[in-house]
């Protein structure tokens, strides 16, 4: 490596993991560090156990609040596009910023709280409603 190669690399910041909601006509996927495994070559198809955060090594709970928010923030994209919104026009509605509604837009799920997401879908005219389930069937006997 060159002293000005050197000299590069150890300016570098690293870079902090950010897992993102990517979106195409493709269909949707998550990636992190900003890059995705199937624009890198390096595709493997592993069997999902439903919930990509935990297949991505999230501790449980994490995972499944992670899977809740996700879901919401498909449901407002899925609100804003059918109501024809500009990211303006839907910052508001929704009581926040247009800055606010890109981040949203562009999946960046680590700046969103449940509460926050589903004030957001209230706003946009949509009812949130939760459904429990339990984990495994457990039958007494």
């Amino acid at each position: 490596m060159s002293g000005q190669a050197a000299r590069r690399s150890a300016c570098r910041k690293p870079r902090s993991a950010m897992l993102t909601l990517v979106r195409s006509g493709a269909g949707i996927w998550w990636r992190l560090d900003g890059r995705s495994n199937v624009e890198k070559g390096k595709a493997r198809l592993t069997r999902s156990s439903g919930n990509v955060f935990r297949d991505l090594g999230f501790a449980g709970e994490d995972a499944e609040h992670l899977a809740i928010r996700a879901d919401l923030m498909i449901q407002i994209e899925k609100a804003i596009k059918s109501r024809r919104l500009k990211q303006a026009e839907a910052a508001k509605v929704m009581r926040a910023t247009q800055p606010r509604v890109s981040d949203l837009l562009r999946g960046r799920i680590n700046l969103f709280s449940t509460d926050t997401l589903i004030d957001m879908l209230a706003r946009l005219g949509a009812r949130v409603r939760l459904v429990t389930r339990p984990l495994r069937s457990s039958r007494v006997g």
